[in-house]
């Protein structure tokens, strides 16, 4: 029982760390969201353009701080990317969907938000199979 504890103890580590980086692409990518949606673009193509820019600094931190590369960083970078490509037509799907609640639509900040909480968990765990190969499993 003592050894679960452990491995809980270091996913949760584990998640932190990606929690961290995380959140400094999630800034990338909300603070530039609402500036193209205030002043350029409609928030489809708002969200498309500020998840995109967030998902290579997302990259770039998770393979230097957060995972350990198993296999070429090409393959890890090509996986990444498609596991954010996903979570791009996801999140978009969700932004489109909370406008249609006008409550939403008029809080954009708010919208965001929930959009993002939403697909952390997703890019979590399709993420660290894309750098590592396992889901739930640590060492």
């Amino acid at each position: 029982m003592d050894t679960f504890w452990k491995q809980v103890q270091k996913l949760l580590a584990l998640k932190v760390k990606f929690a961290l980086s995380g959140l400094v692409a999630t800034s990338v990518d909300y603070g530039l969201y609402l500036l193209l949606v205030e002043r350029v673009f409609p928030p489809v193509l708002s969200n498309i353009i500020s998840y995109s820019c967030a998902v290579v600094i997302n990259f770039l931190m998770q393979k230097r701080f957060v995972f350990q590369l198993k296999g070429t960083a090409k393959r890890a970078f090509l996986l990444s990317m498609g596991v954010s490509g996903i979570g791009l037509l996801l999140s978009t799907a969700l932004v489109y969907g909370l406008t249609q609640i006008a409550f939403l639509d008029q809080r954009q900040y708010l919208l965001k938000l929930i959009a993002t909480g939403v697909i952390f968990f997703y890019n979590f765990y399709m993420k660290r199979y894309a750098f590592e190969r396992r889901f739930f499993e640590v060492d």
